[in-house]
């Protein structure tokens, strides 16, 4: 399986995918425990909740799963929340704190999966990235996420539906962010927050370069807005699904209008 799948678009957005892929190696699957091998922790049914919102976005997608190696982490192994529990780049324990491997794997191994996987992903979606903001003069990049709403270890509480990151305002204009926001705040029955727990990953915060026309940001959606539970087998729920994809489409497009407001 190639590790990664676009499809390519003209339009000033783009959409980011690094954890709905699914695929792992033989040799990794037989060393996780059965835990590890349920893949809990997957942005499950992401890249289909977004499917079609957007005409002529472009999409890259991460095929693999992110206990092969995690694309929106910091190939230097970097936390991305300093003092907080969090995984790193090939995650040891699960988002509940629990081990994933009864044989971990090895710096060597780790090395070559940051080269198979991690490097070919941001290489894709690095081209891409300039490949449009080459037609427009700048670009956005939406990086999708979701997240079960209720994780002691990561973080107090129930999480809001919504959550944006943005690196606190560093890796997009000001309207980018703002025009989320409106549409989230806007939207009944969901709830939502700017920069809370999540500020956005490796992803949004190395490509939003804002004064070289690179804007990013990142949307965590709690998986209770479009899953049947948050429980295995993970289920897509339509109609749950349809009601989040108007406000979606919304985003997107307004997204889009801000971009092509700033062609040159």
């Amino acid at each position: 399986m190639e590790p990664v799948e676009i499809i390519n678009g003209t339009s000033p957005v783009v959409l980011g995918f690094p954890h709905t892929g699914t695929y792992l190696p033989e040799e990794t699957y037989s060393r996780l425990t059965p835990l590890g091998q349920a893949l809990g922790d997957t942005d499950w049914h992401i890249h289909r909740l977004y499917s079609g919102l957007l005409e002529n976005a472009t999409s890259v997608r991460a095929t693999f799963h992110r206990y092969v190696i995690d694309a929106n982490r910091d190939p230097s192994g970097k936390s991305l929340y300093p003092g907080k529990n969090t995984t790193g780049l090939v995650p040891i324990i699960d988002f509940d704190g629990e081990p994933l491997w009864l044989d971990p794997p090895t710096e060597a191994e780790i090395a070559a999966n940051l080269a198979d996987y991690h490097a070919v992903y941001h290489e894709a979606l690095e081209r891409e990235l300039k490949r449009i903001r080459d037609i427009h003069g700048v670009v956005i990049l939406y990086d999708c996420h979701s997240i079960r709403s209720n994780i002691p270890y990561l973080f107090d509480g129930t999480l809001p539906d919504f959550n944006i990151g943005t690196n606190d305002g560093y890796t997009c204009m000001p309207e980018v962010q703002h025009k989320v926001e409106r549409i989230c705040e806007q939207a009944e029955h969901y709830t939502t927050v700017t920069n809370g727990r999540f500020k956005g990953g490796w992803t949004t915060r190395h490509y939003g370069r804002p004064a070289e026309g690179f804007h990013a940001i990142q949307m965590e959606l709690a998986q209770s807005t479009y899953l049947e539970t948050e429980e295995p087998p993970f289920g897509y729920d339509d109609g749950k699904a349809e009601n989040l994809r108007i406000h979606l489409k919304q985003m997107l497009r307004s997204l889009e209008a801000v971009a092509l407001s700033q062609e040159q």
